[in-house]
């Protein structure tokens, strides 16, 4: 079996929406998520409501401003195409959290289809390893 058991060779990423590539890259950070759960969460319950949490707009948006500066000037490309794109809000984000989380999907979804998944997962962990820590701190001081 091949190491790719995606079939995107064919798929041009220039050519797809924003919105599009924010849709993979949003499979994409949910798969992730859910995977390196895995270590800690064992009842199902317990992992859909800690990645439903790490995986919202408000967290997403927070982790993007945390690792924009180890991102290159193309990756922040991307990630403006995205949060520019039109689409319709959701009433658990602000504007503003929901157009990042949008740019911050686009980029993940980009890097995946390019099948960069050395950079995917350098993204990915750092986005996970800051929100999982701001959750962390939240519920000790609960």
């Amino acid at each position: 079996m091949s190491e790719n058991i995606f079939d995107t060779e064919n798929i041009d990423v220039r050519e797809l929406s924003p919105l599009v590539l924010a849709h993979v890259g949003d499979a994409f950070f949910h798969l992730y998520v859910r995977v390196r759960l895995l270590g800690r969460e064992r009842r199902v319950h317990d992992l859909h409501e800690r990645s439903a949490e790490i995986v919202s707009a408000v967290n997403q948006a927070r982790a993007y401003r945390a690792i924009e500066p180890m991102l290159t000037e193309e990756e922040r490309y991307i990630f403006r195409y995205g949060r520019n794109a039109k689409s319709h809000l959701t009433r658990s984000a602000s504007a503003s959290e929901y157009h990042m989380s949008t740019g911050f999907e686009a980029l993940l979804g980009t890097l995946f289809l390019r099948r960069d998944y050395e950079r995917l997962n350098e993204i990915a962990s750092a986005a996970f390893d800051v929100i999982d820590e701001k959750i962390s701190l939240e519920e000790d001081n609960q």
